[in-house]
């Protein structure tokens, strides 16, 4: 596997002398943080990126430096898909398709985090409306573009391990809400997705993984209050301590969009396909719940995860 690399790795690191002109790759999200900073090394590494996003206006300001940059063909359109409607994501990934121009990699980049209890346009609780029912769709309509080659790269976190998925409860209907064990949800079916579509898809050539980026100062925590935060960081600390771990440090945003083109451009896909990573590596299963590294069991299971897929096609109502 090429490397080494590792937690502190940008993305221009990993992917030094790469050439990605020719490729075509979608990337959700490109309206800010990661999702910008991803775009930017893949055009500028001579990829065509088509980047999603819910408010245009505010992605085309955020993507000239990804114009800017791009070289050796590469460059960025952008299409919009706002992922808490159903609707939306299966308009973009319906236009997508009609233009019929393939994919060698789209990375589930977009969503939420510990937001405030709401519902998507559809009903559902947002965290995992938004991060995982948005992507199952859109992903799922546009699976056909992706042929032998292609990856699928799904944006997790090692906020996973705040719960497992919730399959009699979903939209916290019975349950008292709290919106980490909801991201929790979230994340940890971002990574069962990718490894039930990797179980489909991987007789046609086209593998997936699910990542976690590390902890990164993005839009994505604007919901959480100072106290919240503080809070946060506290409780990683103490495990970071209790597990002999190193002391816990924010990444850059170019560190942290590191370990998603490391997974869909530098990997092997024998060793990324229906696995977590972590630091441009991939993650080993860990139980103890006092480490912060690796991913937990239940966020692998091969078994839950045909169950998510199952208990997803019956809340959309449709078979993929």
């Amino acid at each position: 596997m090429a490397g080494p690399f590792g937690a502190q790795s940008t993305t221009d690191e990993v992917l030094a002398g790469v050439n990605l002109s020719g490729k075509r790759i979608l990337v959700t999200g490109v309206s800010a943080g990661l999702g910008v900073e991803t775009a930017r090394t893949l055009a500028a590494h001579g990829a065509q990126v088509v980047g999603a996003a819910r408010d245009l206006a505010k992605a085309r300001t955020a993507t000239e430096p990804v114009r800017a940059q791009a070289a050796n063909g590469g460059g960025i359109e952008l299409v919009e898909l706002d992922l808490a409607s159903l609707k939306s994501a299966r308009a973009c990934a319906d236009g997508l398709v009609a233009d019929g121009r393939p994919f060698d990699l789209v990375i589930a980049n977009a969503g939420v985090m510990a937001c405030p209890k709401g519902t998507t346009a559809d009903g559902f609780e947002t965290q995992f409306g938004t991060n995982h029912l948005g992507h199952f769709v859109f992903v799922n309509r546009i699976a056909g573009l992706m042929g032998p080659g292609a990856r699928l790269v799904n944006l997790s976190s090692a906020g996973h391990r705040f719960s497992d998925v919730d399959l009699d409860d979903p939209n916290f209907e019975h349950t008292p809400y709290d919106e980490f064990t909801a991201y929790g949800r979230s994340k940890t079916a971002n990574v069962l997705f990718a490894v039930e579509f990797d179980r489909r898809h991987k007789d046609k050539g086209v593998c997936a993984t699910a990542v976690h980026p590390g902890g990164i100062q993005t839009e994505l925590g604007r919901y959480m209050t100072e106290e919240i935060r503080a809070a946060l960081l506290a409780n990683i600390a103490a495990s970071q301590q209790a597990s002999g771990g190193p002391a816990f440090s924010w990444k850059t945003i170019s560190q942290g969009a590191a370990t998603s083109v490391w997974a869909g451009v530098v990997g092997t896909a024998d060793a990324v396909g229906g696995h977590y990573c972590e630091d441009c590596h991939v993650a080993e299963i860990v139980a103890d719940a006092s480490i912060r590294e690796g991913v937990k069991p239940y966020a692998v299971d091969p078994d839950r995860a045909k169950a998510l897929w199952a208990k997803s096609e019956e809340l959309v109502g449709e078979r993929f």
